[in-house]
């Protein structure tokens, strides 16, 4: 394992933060002051950050999240806006977001404390469908809703296909269900746009198998891990290290 991602494991810092204060010469392995990230560390090294031993790393975890709109899915912004990891409760490590929401988007949001996780959980070959309640000011026919199946281009931007359902009409405004794949940047907004829709409001409920429930805006929650074991099965946990045992403050133990 890469002396950054070791850091990162360990609830530090980013890999990012790791590397500078590599460069700082605040990381020793084995009595060597490190000039250079590249650098692989095994178990068995000693390794210490600014003369401290690096703590144990807990095994990967995952939380649910309910976003609120009004916060950004960055740890920092250069617009200064609000950010979500800011309003998490003190209890939960340095974590990272699977995917992101937008500024205004609201909903769930998957967090965890290990980033191969998360890279796993964000490959498109896991082909896990989020799903999305969406209110939309305009009108639109189911018909035209189902001809998104076969996916769409917009500005030469190819979108895959895409579960759209018309729940109700509410005023000015359609309540829609859609379940797409891919997650593009704005993919949701964007489509409706081409329809003629307007989205006031745009809420992820599921992510997956992982779903929002009766979480609150704000709340989170963990995900059991033999949950989330038999959601990735047996081979990947294995390899994401969810086998490992626990220790006394890791929480719920495989089985």
């Amino acid at each position: 394992m890469r002396i950054a991602k070791a850091l990162a494991r360990a609830g530090l810092c980013s890999r990012r933060d790791a590397e500078r204060w590599i460069e700082a010469g605040r990381v020793c392995v084995n009595g060597e002051v490190l000039k250079s990230p590249a650098r692989d560390v095994a178990p068995a090294d000693q390794i210490l950050v600014d003369g401290k031993p690096l703590p144990a790393a807990d095994p990967p975890r995952l939380w649910r999240y309910y976003k609120p709109k009004g916060r950004v899915t960055t740890h920092r912004d250069p617009q200064g806006r609000p950010t979500v990891f800011e309003a998490l409760p003190e209890a939960i490590p340095r974590v990272v977001s699977i995917g992101r929401l937008d500024f205004n988007t609201e909903g769930l949001l998957l967090l965890t404390n290990d980033g191969a996780l998360a890279r796993h959980l964000e490959l498109p070959a896991t082909g896990w469908l989020r799903r999305y309640r969406v209110r939309a000011h305009g009108t639109v026919s189911q018909t035209a809703l189902d001809a998104l199946r076969h996916g769409i281009e917009i500005a030469g931007v190819r979108y895959g296909a895409i579960e759209a359902t018309l729940d109700k009409v509410q005023g000015a405004n359609v309540w829609l269900t859609m379940g797409l794949r891919e997650g593009k940047n704005r993919e949701v907004r964007t489509i409706l746009d081409r329809l003629g829709l307007t989205v006031n409001r745009l809420i992820r409920i599921s992510f997956g198998p992982f779903q929002l429930v009766d979480l609150r805006p704000g709340e989170v929650e963990p995900v059991p891990r033999r949950v989330l074991i038999d959601q990735l099965g047996l081979r990947v946990a294995r390899e994401l290290g969810l086998m490992e045992p626990m220790g006394p403050t890791g929480g719920e133990a495989a089985r």
